[in-house]
């Protein structure tokens, strides 16, 4: 049975007449085709600066990406200073980077030549000699030890292992690295962290840790000339410190060394005097205990010092 309308319902149908209703479908048309045309602009209408301002915020892959996208894209996806910050944000030194950037365009090419280089460096068949090699005669880097441990010091791109390798017969080289350390006011173990994150540890102990190590002594006392340790101490500290961490975290080792037993073997590893180091090294056992190995190798043989 049907229901009887009230006369404010049939006003309100009323005023959706027919002129009405197609005006409102056409405004409605018009707003989507205004939201549509702005949402999606002509890429090649903007201007030269919104373009290049919108393409630096690009990696390398979406760079080369983005110059299919028409013709202007394509020529400014090769504007030499987009490459040039790219190389700079993933290899922070190069001897090049000294030079006007007209020297060394196009830059896209420099680019090019530091990932394969890089890739050449952290691989196991040429290694990290031919890749450093590789930037020398491109004339990239210089041969000067400063300007190698620059380049290694200040990009991310560089494998620990790799890093280690080429350090084993290049100390001058490792020298010159450790010298860009920082460790004022850091504990000992947590600086011995930091350069074991940047140089690999070696799987057995041996001339490369042992020098490693006393550069390392060297210059956390460099850094910290208030403290009262000692180069020799701090490079005995160390030997402590490393072993300490794989008696603790080692499933190898059943029996566990106590703080008391680690405080009273650096104590005599130190001579007379460590006894006044007692509570830093108690507080360097806490360290080990809570946060863990102080140097973690990358491969971990069943018999080697880092086990």
């Amino acid at each position: 049975m049907g229901q009887v309308l009230s006369q404010s319902s049939v006003s309100r149908i009323a005023m959706w007449d027919r002129p009405t209703v197609h005006n409102f479908h056409k405004r409605m048309r018009r707003c989507r085709g205004i939201h549509s045309s702005s949402s999606f602009p002509d890429l090649a209408n903007l201007p030269a600066g919104v373009s290049l301002a919108i393409l630096s915020h690009l990696n390398e892959t979406d760079l080369c990406l983005a110059a299919c996208v028409n013709d202007q894209w394509r020529e400014l996806a090769d504007d030499d200073m987009l490459w040039f910050s790219l190389c700079k944000a993933t290899w922070g030194y190069l001897t090049a980077y000294h030079r006007p950037i007209h020297l060394i365009s196009p830059v896209k090419d420099v680019f090019l030549v530091l990932d394969e280089a890089t890739l050449t460096f952290n691989s196991h068949i040429k290694g990290p000699q031919e890749g450093i090699r590789q930037l020398i005669d491109a004339e990239l880097l210089s041969p000067d030890p400063g300007d190698i441990s620059r380049f290694i010091h200040f990009t991310n791109k560089l494998h620990p292992d790799r890093i280690t390798m080429y350090l084993e017969s290049r100390q001058d080289v490792l020298n010159s690295l450790i010298s860009f350390q920082h460790f004022r006011n850091i504990f000992l173990p947590n600086a011995l962290r930091r350069v074991f994150k940047k140089i690999s540890a070696p799987d057995v102990r041996g001339d490369f840790l042992e020098s490693l190590l006393d550069c390392f002594a060297k210059r956390f006392c460099e850094c910290n000339p208030n403290d009262k340790f000692t180069a020799e101490d701090v490079y005995v500290l160390c030997f402590s410190l490393i072993l300490l961490s794989v008696d603790m975290h080692s499933p190898h080792v059943k029996n566990k060394m106590s703080k008391r037993e680690f405080i009273r073997n650096v104590r005599g590893a130190v001579g007379p005097h460590g006894s006044r180091y007692d509570d830093m090294v108690g507080h360097m056992y806490d360290n080990i205990y809570l946060i863990g190995h102080v140097a973690v190798s990358s491969s971990t043989p069943v018999n080697g010092l880092f086990s």
